[in-house]
Protein backbone atom coordinates (compact mmCIF):
# COMPACT_ATOMS: atom_id res chain seq x y z
CA UNK A 1 0.00 0.00 0.00
CA UNK A 2 1.30 3.40 -0.35
CA UNK A 3 1.57 7.01 0.88
CA UNK A 4 -1.28 7.92 -1.39
CA UNK A 5 -3.80 10.66 0.38
CA UNK A 6 -6.79 8.69 0.22
CA UNK A 7 -9.69 10.46 1.15
CA UNK A 8 -13.65 8.72 1.78
CA UNK A 9 -16.26 10.33 2.56
CA UNK A 10 -20.26 9.26 2.92
CA UNK A 11 -21.82 11.18 0.86
CA UNK A 12 -24.11 9.09 -0.32
CA UNK A 13 -25.87 10.21 3.13
CA UNK A 14 -26.36 13.89 1.81
CA UNK A 15 -29.38 13.50 0.16
CA UNK A 16 -31.31 10.92 2.88
CA UNK A 17 -30.18 13.38 5.71
CA UNK A 18 -30.30 16.58 4.30
CA UNK A 19 -27.92 19.52 3.91
CA UNK A 20 -26.93 20.76 7.21
CA UNK A 21 -26.92 17.47 8.61
CA UNK A 22 -24.35 15.92 6.31
CA UNK A 23 -22.31 19.16 6.78
CA UNK A 24 -22.13 19.14 10.51
CA UNK A 25 -19.01 20.30 11.54
CA UNK A 26 -16.37 18.28 13.69
CA UNK A 27 -14.18 20.41 15.77
CA UNK A 28 -11.92 22.84 13.81
CA UNK A 29 -9.12 21.75 15.99
CA UNK A 30 -8.73 18.09 17.34
CA UNK A 31 -5.56 19.51 19.04
CA UNK A 32 -7.71 20.65 21.76
CA UNK A 33 -9.54 17.32 22.14
CA UNK A 34 -8.56 15.22 24.77
CA UNK A 35 -6.73 11.99 23.14
CA UNK A 36 -7.31 8.04 24.30
CA UNK A 37 -4.46 5.97 23.64
CA UNK A 38 -5.70 2.21 22.74
CA UNK A 39 -4.33 -0.94 21.92
CA UNK A 40 -6.13 -3.12 19.88
CA UNK A 41 -5.04 -6.74 19.54
CA UNK A 42 -5.34 -9.79 17.22
CA UNK A 43 -7.80 -12.32 19.11
CA UNK A 44 -7.73 -15.38 17.39
CA UNK A 45 -10.26 -17.88 18.17
CA UNK A 46 -11.81 -16.41 21.35
CA UNK A 47 -15.23 -16.50 21.18
CA UNK A 48 -17.88 -15.36 24.21
CA UNK A 49 -18.20 -19.44 24.68
CA UNK A 50 -14.37 -19.80 25.00
CA UNK A 51 -13.99 -16.68 27.20
CA UNK A 52 -16.80 -18.05 29.26
CA UNK A 53 -15.43 -21.40 29.97
CA UNK A 54 -13.58 -21.98 33.18
CA UNK A 55 -11.40 -24.48 32.05
CA UNK A 56 -10.16 -22.93 28.95
CA UNK A 57 -9.99 -18.93 30.41
CA UNK A 58 -9.25 -18.70 34.21
CA UNK A 59 -10.14 -15.37 34.16
CA UNK A 60 -14.14 -16.04 33.80
CA UNK A 61 -14.04 -16.70 37.72
CA UNK A 62 -13.41 -12.70 37.91
CA UNK A 63 -15.51 -11.81 35.30
CA UNK A 64 -18.70 -13.78 37.22
CA UNK A 65 -17.74 -11.85 40.15
CA UNK A 66 -18.09 -8.28 37.83
CA UNK A 67 -14.44 -7.77 37.03
CA UNK A 68 -13.68 -6.49 33.42
CA UNK A 69 -11.19 -8.32 30.77
CA UNK A 70 -9.46 -4.78 30.76
CA UNK A 71 -8.71 -4.81 34.47
CA UNK A 72 -6.92 -8.18 34.24
CA UNK A 73 -5.27 -7.87 30.68
CA UNK A 74 -4.58 -4.36 29.77
CA UNK A 75 -0.91 -4.26 30.46
CA UNK A 76 -0.49 -7.95 28.50
CA UNK A 77 -2.13 -7.07 25.46
CA UNK A 78 0.96 -6.65 23.08
CA UNK A 79 2.02 -10.07 24.35
CA UNK A 80 -1.22 -11.68 23.96
CA UNK A 81 -1.28 -10.43 20.35
CA UNK A 82 1.88 -12.13 19.50
CA UNK A 83 1.54 -14.93 20.76
CA UNK A 84 -1.58 -15.39 18.75
CA UNK A 85 -1.33 -13.82 15.62
CA UNK A 86 1.92 -16.31 15.91
CA UNK A 87 -0.26 -19.48 16.14
CA UNK A 88 1.62 -20.30 19.65
CA UNK A 89 -2.16 -19.63 21.39
CA UNK A 90 -6.01 -20.43 20.36
CA UNK A 91 -5.23 -19.92 16.06
CA UNK A 92 -4.67 -22.90 14.04
CA UNK A 93 -4.82 -20.67 11.00
CA UNK A 94 -2.00 -17.92 11.94
CA UNK A 95 -1.82 -15.02 9.49
CA UNK A 96 0.72 -13.95 7.81
CA UNK A 97 2.55 -10.20 8.09
CA UNK A 98 0.25 -9.31 10.89
CA UNK A 99 1.40 -7.18 13.73
CA UNK A 100 0.36 -8.60 16.84
CA UNK A 101 -1.19 -5.47 17.72
CA UNK A 102 -0.77 -1.54 17.51
CA UNK A 103 -2.19 2.11 19.37
CA UNK A 104 -5.21 3.73 18.34
CA UNK A 105 -5.08 7.11 19.10
CA UNK A 106 -9.12 7.91 19.95
CA UNK A 107 -10.58 11.05 20.28
CA UNK A 108 -14.28 12.20 21.25
CA UNK A 109 -15.98 15.18 20.88
CA UNK A 110 -19.79 16.53 21.00
CA UNK A 111 -21.81 19.71 20.08
CA UNK A 112 -24.76 18.96 21.82
CA UNK A 113 -26.33 17.27 18.64
CA UNK A 114 -23.64 14.97 17.20
CA UNK A 115 -20.66 13.18 18.36
CA UNK A 116 -17.73 13.27 16.57
CA UNK A 117 -15.16 10.21 17.05
CA UNK A 118 -11.53 10.18 15.31
CA UNK A 119 -9.50 7.39 15.38
CA UNK A 120 -5.84 7.29 14.17
CA UNK A 121 -3.18 4.69 13.49
CA UNK A 122 0.39 3.86 11.87
CA UNK A 123 -0.16 1.99 8.86
CA UNK A 124 0.65 -1.31 9.65
CA UNK A 125 2.43 -2.31 6.44
CA UNK A 126 0.44 -5.65 6.42
CA UNK A 127 0.46 -7.34 3.19
CA UNK A 128 -1.06 -10.45 1.21
CA UNK A 129 -4.55 -10.79 2.18
CA UNK A 130 -7.31 -10.78 -0.30
CA UNK A 131 -10.72 -11.95 1.46
CA UNK A 132 -11.58 -8.21 0.93
CA UNK A 133 -9.76 -7.02 -1.96
CA UNK A 134 -12.36 -3.59 -2.44
CA UNK A 135 -11.74 -2.41 1.32
CA UNK A 136 -8.09 -2.55 2.44
CA UNK A 137 -9.37 -1.00 5.46
CA UNK A 138 -11.82 -1.32 7.59
CA UNK A 139 -13.02 0.25 11.08
CA UNK A 140 -16.02 -0.54 12.96
CA UNK A 141 -17.21 0.63 16.53
CA UNK A 142 -20.04 -0.59 18.69
CA UNK A 143 -22.05 1.21 21.37
CA UNK A 144 -24.46 -0.97 24.04
CA UNK A 145 -26.80 0.25 26.69
CA UNK A 146 -25.51 -2.00 29.27
CA UNK A 147 -28.55 -4.64 29.04
CA UNK A 148 -26.27 -7.50 27.19
CA UNK A 149 -24.63 -10.02 29.21
CA UNK A 150 -20.53 -9.55 29.38
CA UNK A 151 -21.00 -6.30 27.18
CA UNK A 152 -19.51 -4.92 30.46
CA UNK A 153 -16.57 -6.88 30.63
CA UNK A 154 -15.31 -8.02 27.88
CA UNK A 155 -16.92 -5.01 25.35
CA UNK A 156 -17.85 -6.62 22.00
CA UNK A 157 -17.31 -10.08 22.73
CA UNK A 158 -20.86 -10.90 23.10
CA UNK A 159 -21.45 -10.73 19.73
CA UNK A 160 -18.35 -13.48 18.98
CA UNK A 161 -19.29 -17.01 18.72
CA UNK A 162 -17.92 -20.00 18.23
CA UNK A 163 -20.43 -20.83 14.91
CA UNK A 164 -19.61 -17.70 12.82
CA UNK A 165 -18.65 -18.13 9.32
CA UNK A 166 -15.30 -18.18 9.70
CA UNK A 167 -14.67 -20.07 13.17
CA UNK A 168 -12.77 -23.14 12.72
CA UNK A 169 -15.49 -25.76 12.13
CA UNK A 170 -18.48 -23.58 11.92
CA UNK A 171 -20.97 -25.11 10.03
CA UNK A 172 -22.88 -22.16 8.59
CA UNK A 173 -21.20 -20.07 5.47
CA UNK A 174 -23.59 -17.44 6.38
CA UNK A 175 -23.98 -16.84 9.79
CA UNK A 176 -22.32 -13.54 11.27
CA UNK A 177 -22.47 -12.07 14.55
CA UNK A 178 -25.34 -11.99 17.09
CA UNK A 179 -25.80 -11.44 20.58
CA UNK A 180 -27.15 -14.54 22.62
CA UNK A 181 -30.90 -13.95 23.45
CA UNK A 182 -31.02 -10.38 21.62
CA UNK A 183 -33.91 -7.85 20.24
CA UNK A 184 -34.45 -4.68 19.73
CA UNK A 185 -37.41 -4.71 21.88
CA UNK A 186 -35.91 -5.98 24.55
CA UNK A 187 -32.91 -3.35 24.15
CA UNK A 188 -30.30 -6.38 24.26
CA UNK A 189 -28.63 -5.53 20.88
CA UNK A 190 -25.18 -3.22 20.12
CA UNK A 191 -25.44 -0.28 17.76
CA UNK A 192 -22.63 -0.85 14.90
CA UNK A 193 -20.94 1.86 12.77
CA UNK A 194 -18.55 0.70 10.27
CA UNK A 195 -15.95 2.53 7.35
CA UNK A 196 -14.75 1.01 4.81
CA UNK A 197 -11.60 2.31 2.53
CA UNK A 198 -12.98 1.57 -0.64
CA UNK A 199 -13.51 3.95 -3.52
CA UNK A 200 -17.16 5.00 -3.49
CA UNK A 201 -17.92 2.06 -0.62
CA UNK A 202 -21.08 3.63 1.69
CA UNK A 203 -20.92 3.31 5.56
CA UNK A 204 -22.30 0.71 7.58
CA UNK A 205 -25.10 1.97 10.04
CA UNK A 206 -26.84 -0.97 11.63
CA UNK A 207 -26.68 -3.12 14.39
CA UNK A 208 -26.36 -6.53 16.60
CA UNK A 209 -29.41 -8.03 18.00
CA UNK A 210 -30.61 -11.65 17.41
CA UNK A 211 -28.62 -11.09 13.98
CA UNK A 212 -26.06 -8.37 12.30
CA UNK A 213 -27.72 -6.22 10.32
CA UNK A 214 -25.62 -3.83 8.38
CA UNK A 215 -28.27 -1.00 7.70
CA UNK A 216 -31.06 0.76 8.91
CA UNK A 217 -29.56 3.22 11.37
CA UNK A 218 -30.40 7.13 11.24
CA UNK A 219 -27.87 8.20 13.51
CA UNK A 220 -24.46 8.06 11.31
CA UNK A 221 -24.26 11.52 9.74
CA UNK A 222 -20.76 11.17 7.95
CA UNK A 223 -17.70 9.10 7.68
CA UNK A 224 -14.37 9.48 6.05
CA UNK A 225 -11.02 8.72 6.35
CA UNK A 226 -7.80 8.97 4.88
CA UNK A 227 -4.00 8.03 4.52
CA UNK A 228 -1.89 10.50 5.04
CA UNK A 229 2.01 9.98 5.32
CA UNK A 230 1.92 6.98 7.29
CA UNK A 231 -1.08 7.61 9.67
CA UNK A 232 -4.93 6.54 8.96
CA UNK A 233 -6.94 8.71 10.46
CA UNK A 234 -10.91 8.02 10.61
CA UNK A 235 -13.77 10.15 11.90
CA UNK A 236 -17.23 9.56 12.32
CA UNK A 237 -20.02 11.99 12.67
CA UNK A 238 -22.89 10.58 14.59
CA UNK A 239 -26.08 12.57 15.70
CA UNK A 240 -26.28 11.77 19.79
CA UNK A 241 -29.93 10.24 19.20
CA UNK A 242 -31.23 7.98 16.19
CA UNK A 243 -34.30 5.43 15.54
CA UNK A 244 -34.14 1.72 15.87
CA UNK A 245 -30.63 0.02 16.08
CA UNK A 246 -29.62 3.15 17.18
CA UNK A 247 -28.47 3.46 20.76
CA UNK A 248 -29.03 7.08 22.20
CA UNK A 249 -26.05 9.04 24.06
CA UNK A 250 -27.11 11.34 26.90
CA UNK A 251 -25.01 13.08 29.63
CA UNK A 252 -25.41 11.11 32.68
CA UNK A 253 -24.88 7.54 31.49
CA UNK A 254 -21.73 6.12 30.61
CA UNK A 255 -22.32 2.64 27.74
CA UNK A 256 -20.07 0.18 26.51
CA UNK A 257 -17.57 1.10 23.75
CA UNK A 258 -15.47 -0.86 21.76
CA UNK A 259 -13.80 -1.35 17.98
CA UNK A 260 -12.15 -3.41 15.65
CA UNK A 261 -9.85 -2.85 12.56
CA UNK A 262 -9.90 -4.92 9.67
CA UNK A 263 -6.23 -4.23 7.52
CA UNK A 264 -4.76 -6.01 4.68
CA UNK A 265 -8.20 -6.79 3.66
CA UNK A 266 -9.17 -8.78 6.13
CA UNK A 267 -12.59 -10.05 6.47
CA UNK A 268 -14.50 -12.02 9.23
CA UNK A 269 -12.18 -12.64 12.78
CA UNK A 270 -9.02 -11.71 11.23
CA UNK A 271 -8.91 -8.10 12.76
CA UNK A 272 -7.61 -6.70 15.02
CA UNK A 273 -9.69 -5.62 18.72
CA UNK A 274 -9.98 -3.65 21.32
CA UNK A 275 -11.31 -4.69 25.08
CA UNK A 276 -14.24 -2.41 26.25
CA UNK A 277 -14.07 0.65 27.79
CA UNK A 278 -16.67 3.01 28.96
CA UNK A 279 -17.69 6.12 27.14
CA UNK A 280 -19.83 8.60 28.35
CA UNK A 281 -20.85 13.24 27.55
CA UNK A 282 -18.72 14.98 29.49
CA UNK A 283 -17.67 12.78 31.83
CA UNK A 284 -14.21 12.31 33.37
CA UNK A 285 -14.92 9.45 34.89
CA UNK A 286 -15.42 7.80 31.36
CA UNK A 287 -12.57 6.45 29.73
CA UNK A 288 -14.00 7.40 26.54
CA UNK A 289 -14.70 11.30 27.41
CA UNK A 290 -16.76 12.93 24.55
CA UNK A 291 -15.96 16.12 25.85
CA UNK A 292 -17.89 19.45 24.89
CA UNK A 293 -16.75 21.72 22.09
Amino acid sequence: MNNKLIPFSAVALFAALGAGAAHAAAPADWGKVPSKKIILFYPGVSPIEWITKGTEHSGFKGMKKGERCLGCHEEELAEFGKKMVSGQKIEPNPPKGKPGGFPVNVQAAHDGTNMYLRFSWKNTGATGGSGDAENPIKLAFMLEDNKVEWAAAGGCWATCHQDARTMPGAADDKKTKYVAGGSLASGKFYDLVQWKSGKGAKPVDGYVAEKRVMEGGKALVDAKGELKGDTWTVTFTRKLTGGEGDVAVAAGKQYNFGFAIHDDSATGRFHHVSFGYTLGLDDAKAEVNVVKQ
